[in-house]
């Protein structure tokens, strides 16, 4: 698994590679919070649940990815850990970490929502899974 950013004008494009698309979905929420702080440095102490829904892998990505960011807003939090199922239009989640403590984490922006940009999910060609888009900061 991993996950990394790509450039993209002013915003920044988070993408999550995994060996199932559940993994990918996790990777590309770290890539989501790296944008913010380095995950490292998140504690997961706080458990939260997400639910989503969407017709397709794509807006499931987004609907994942803007839920977090709905959750860090009125929590105060960041995110470090994720565990994800994905079924039949819906995905199931735990996200785990910390409120932010401004000292340890400098979040160095915020992160306003996903986007349709370079919004892809998909198999590759070595059998693992991409998921990916571009964040507004």
């Amino acid at each position: 698994m991993t996950w990394e950013h790509f450039r993209h004008e002013a915003d920044i494009g988070v993408r999550g590679i995994g060996a199932t698309r559940e993994e990918a979905f996790a990777e590309a929420a770290v890539a989501l919070t790296a944008v913010v702080t380095d995950p490292a440095t998140v504690r997961p102490r706080e458990a939260v649940p997400v639910q989503c829904e969407a017709p397709d892998d794509e807006l499931l990505l987004v609907d994942w990815l803007n839920a977090l960011i709905y959750e860090m807003a009125v929590r105060h939090c960041l995110f470090s850990r994720f565990e994800v199922a994905i079924g039949g239009g819906r995905l199931d989640a735990t996200a785990w970490g910390e409120p932010v403590d401004v000292a340890r984490h400098r979040p160095a922006v915020e992160v306003k929502g996903a986007t349709y940009t370079e919004l892809a999910v998909r198999r590759l060609p070595d059998g693992r899974w991409l998921a990916q888009c571009v964040v507004d900061v």
